[in-house]
């Protein structure tokens, strides 16, 4: 069975909410709006009806269209710790290519074209079948890394360099997670195709991406973690 992040309480720590008497108001946890509040946690964290309702493709994408964010890993992240984002979903097909597309144009202060590119990966992200990395051998992080070569370099099937480079990304981004092996984790494998892509792009389209260093804090929601096994694993 999957864990997932709490489901009663607060949707960021899992303490207990306190309602108040008299609505305030807060500043939404997730999306960081101003919103009027009746309750929040022990700890003062409060979530907005809209971010509680959200679904993932959804969020995934109206937080890239506003985000300045460069650094593409630590935009995964937070994406990540939002409730709707499951351990292990199709979700990350898509979220793969939003931060990469959002770093890379926030970075060639091309964000004027950013909702369009960010619009075109979700389509194509959501013919990715759930489960492709064990059933078809092609996990849907490593294509994601070869949409966003596909959607920056507007690529087709009758390209001839582009073809080159958006296959040349995915078959590394594909390697690096075979590389570190199973069972299935949407998280170790989105940040193992993350890396490689950030290399790629300073190397082959000449837009370095500057990437932070993970030390995973979303083990404990996973059954199948390997533990030390895992490059990402953060050590106690």
């Amino acid at each position: 069975m999957i864990k997932t992040k709490p489901r009663s309480g607060c949707l960021i720590c899992g303490a207990e909410l306190i309602y108040l008497r008299d609505k305030i108001q807060l500043q939404c946890a997730l999306c960081h709006k101003k919103k009027w509040a009746d309750a929040q946690c022990r700890n003062e964290h409060f979530v907005c009806d809209s971010c509680h309702a959200a679904d993932p493709g959804t969020w995934i994408g109206e937080q890239c269209l506003i985000s300045g964010a460069t650094d593409p890993i630590q935009l995964a992240i937070r994406l990540m710790r939002h409730p709707s984002v499951a351990m292990h979903g199709p979700e990350h097909h898509f979220l793969v290519p939003a931060v990469l597309l959002t770093a890379y144009f926030n970075l060639k202060n091309g964000k004027d074209k950013k909702k369009e590119k960010l619009q075109e990966a979700r389509r194509r992200a959501q013919t990715v079948v759930g489960g492709s990395c064990g059933f078809h051998g092609a996990c849907g992080a490593a294509i994601g890394v070869g949409i966003f070569m596909s959607v920056v370099l507007e690529a087709t099937p009758l390209s001839i360099k582009e073809y080159r480079l958006c296959n040349s990304i995915t078959a590394e981004a594909l390697a690096r997670i075979a590389e570190r092996g199973g069972p299935r984790c949407c998280k170790r494998n989105v940040f193992s195709a993350l890396e490689v892509a950030a290399d790629f792009s300073a190397s082959y389209i000449g837009q370095p991406m500057s990437v932070q260093q993970v030390s995973c804090t979303f083990f404990p929601n996973n059954d199948e973690c390997l533990g030390s096994g895992c490059v990402f694993f953060k050590k106690k």
